[in-house]
């Protein structure tokens, strides 16, 4: 999210890795704080099993994400090989409903959230490394090789060569 926020400050296509399928866990910073304190105020009883707590409070697809953005922004998103190795979707099936039951009451991405965090991004534009724009990392040899041979898609999915023989 805040890749695509900075990217759409300085003007440049908000970039999602391969279809943007990927599911993302989000939590607020100040809600990851308050699972913490509700963690601490609430120890397991002597004895008892280990409590496993998720601290999220909703998951997006990258591409959800990118358009929110796009629609907030006006900024083109731009489909890129994707340098991870990871699924083109996945659901990512995670509850945090220990937390909500001691208390947590999620801040959520609404509109006013968004604004305020764009508008942070246009305030520090000035300190945007631009050559780190777009990442250029790829995790290993093989993800190189791949992105090197696979044609650019377009938001569509459709390649160059594809759209060029239409």
């Amino acid at each position: 999210m805040n890749r695509f926020l900075m990217q759409a400050a300085v003007g440049h296509p908000l970039t999602v890795h391969g279809t943007g399928g990927q599911r993302r866990a989000f939590i607020h910073l100040q809600d990851s704080v308050r699972c913490i304190e509700l963690a601490l105020a609430n120890p397991p009883a002597r004895h008892s099993r280990v409590a496993i707590f998720n601290q999220m409070t909703e998951t997006h697809r990258v591409r959800d994400l990118a358009e929110l953005v796009a629609r907030m922004t006006g900024a083109q998103i731009e489909y890129v090989h994707n340098p991870r190795e990871e699924a083109e979707s996945n659901e990512l099936c995670v509850a945090n409903s220990q937390l909500l039951r001691m208390g947590l009451v999620p801040t959520t991405l609404d509109a006013a959230l968004m604004r305020e965090v764009a508008e942070i991004a246009q305030r520090y534009v000035h300190r945007c490394d631009l050559g780190k724009i777009p990442s250029r990392s790829l995790w290993n040899h093989a993800r190189m090789r791949s992105a090197q041979s696979e044609p650019a898609r377009t938001p569509g999915g459709a390649t160059d060569a594809m759209l060029a023989a239409s």
